[in-house]
C-alpha cells in the first residue's frame, strides 16, 4: 500500500499520493510519520505517486492506533463498497456524539466489516438471531437506540432492513469501542451482569423496576464489576468501619452483596472486599426498598 506524505506551506496542508487503496480511498503518512489512511470520492483516481490532494477533497482520515490496525484498515477497505464505509463513519460519528465520549479506533474496522458482511448475509437470506437481544435492550439502552438509529439509516442509504436482531448486534460492537473490550469480553459482561441481577431479584424473591435510575446505576456499577471480574482487577481496599455500619444498617442487603460476590468467587476467582460489598449493599438497597 502506497501512502501519503503532509507539506506544509504557507500556513496551507497538502499532501502527496504514494499509492493508493481504490478510487476513493489512499494512505498517508502524518506530520509525526505515521501512517494514516484518507477518504474522499475520487482522490485515488488515475493517481501517480507524488501527486498532491487539495483539503477540499478529503472527506475522513482515520487515525488508527497501531500499524497493524492501519494495515487491516486498508486491506478492509481495499474490497469493500464505499457506501458501505460511508454508512459505518455516520453510524460511528453519531454513537460519539450520544454517547459523549472517545471510542476506540478499532471499531471502524469491526464495525464496517461487521455491516457490509451482514448486508450480504441478509441478500443471501442468512441472518442470524442475536440470543443477547433482551440483554442488550436492558443493560445498555443508549448502545441500543444507536442500534436502532444504524438499522434505520441501513435502510436509507443501502437498501436493506435489518431485524431488531441486528441493532444489538452493533450496540455489542459500541460497547467494545466505548469500554475498550474485546467482542468476547462484552458477551461475558452482559451475561455477568444478567446472573448477578437474577441473584439479586432471587434473594429477594421480588422483580426489580427497570425503568428507575436507581436501577440504571446498579448496572453501571455491575458492568465495572463484571469487568474487574473478568481481568482479575484487584478490587480497591476497603474501610473496614465503612462496611460495618453499612453491614449494621443493611444486613439482608449485605448477604445479598456477599452473594453476589461469592457468585463471582464461584464462577471466576474473584473475591470482592469490603468496600466493593459495601458499595453493592447501598445499591441493592435502592433497588429493592420497598419504596423504590
Amino acid at each position: 500500500m502506497r501512502n501519503l506524505v503532509f507539506l506544509y506551506f504557507a500556513g496551507y496542508l497538502w499532501m502527496k499520493i504514494l499509492k493508493a487503496i481504490n478510487n476513493n480511498i489512499v494512505s498517508a503518512r502524518d506530520e509525526n510519520g505515521k501512517e494514516i489512511v484518507v477518504m474522499g470520492r475520487g482522490i485515488g483516481f488515475k493517481c501517480r505517486e507524488g501527486d498532491s490532494i487539495p483539503p477540499e477533497a478529503i472527506e475522513k482520515i482515520f487515525h488508527m492506533d497501531t500499524q497493524n490496525e492501519t494495515d487491516r484498515l486498508k486491506q478492509l477497505f481495499s474490497s469493500m463498497p464505499l457506501e458501505h464505509i460511508e454508512v459505518t463513519n455516520r453510524i460511528i460519528a453519531y454513537a460519539r456524539k450520544i454517547l459523549g465520549k472517545r471510542l476506540n479506533h478499532s471499531i471502524y474496522i469491526t464495525l464496517t466489516d461487521h455491516i457490509s458482511f451482514s448486508v450480504l448475509r441478509f441478500r443471501q437470506n442468512m441472518m442470524f438471531h442475536n440470543a443477547l437481544l433482551a440483554e442488550m435492550r436492558r443493560f445498555y439502552p443508549q448502545e441500543y437506540s444507536i442500534g436502532q438509529y444504524a438499522l434505520d439509516l441501513i435502510a436509507k442509504e443501502l437498501g436493506v432492513r435489518f431485524p431488531d436482531d441486528e441493532a444489538a448486534s452493533i450496540a455489542m460492537h459500541i460497547v467494545n469501542a466505548e469500554y475498550d473490550i474485546s467482542l468476547g469480553e462484552a458477551v461475558d459482561i452482559t451475561h455477568l451482569i444478567d446472573q448477578m441481577l437474577r441473584i439479586v431479584r432471587d434473594w429477594h424473591r421480588r422483580p426489580l423496576d427497570e425503568t428507575s435510575v436507581d436501577f440504571d446505576r446498579f448496572v453501571t456499577h455491575l458492568k465495572f464489576l463484571a469487568q474487574r471480574a473478568l481481568r482479575q482487577d484487584r478490587p480497591p481496599a476497603g474501610d473496614r468501619a465503612l462496611y460495618d455500619a453499612i453491614a449494621a444498617l443493611y444486613p439482608g442487603e449485605t448477604a445479598c452483596a456477599h452473594r453476589v460476590g461469592a457468585y463471582l468467587g464461584d464462577t471466576h476467582s474473584f473475591l470482592i472486599g469490603d468496600l466493593e460489598a459495601a458499595c453493592l449493599a447501598i445499591h441493592i438497597r435502592r433497588v429493592t426498598a420497598p419504596d423504590a
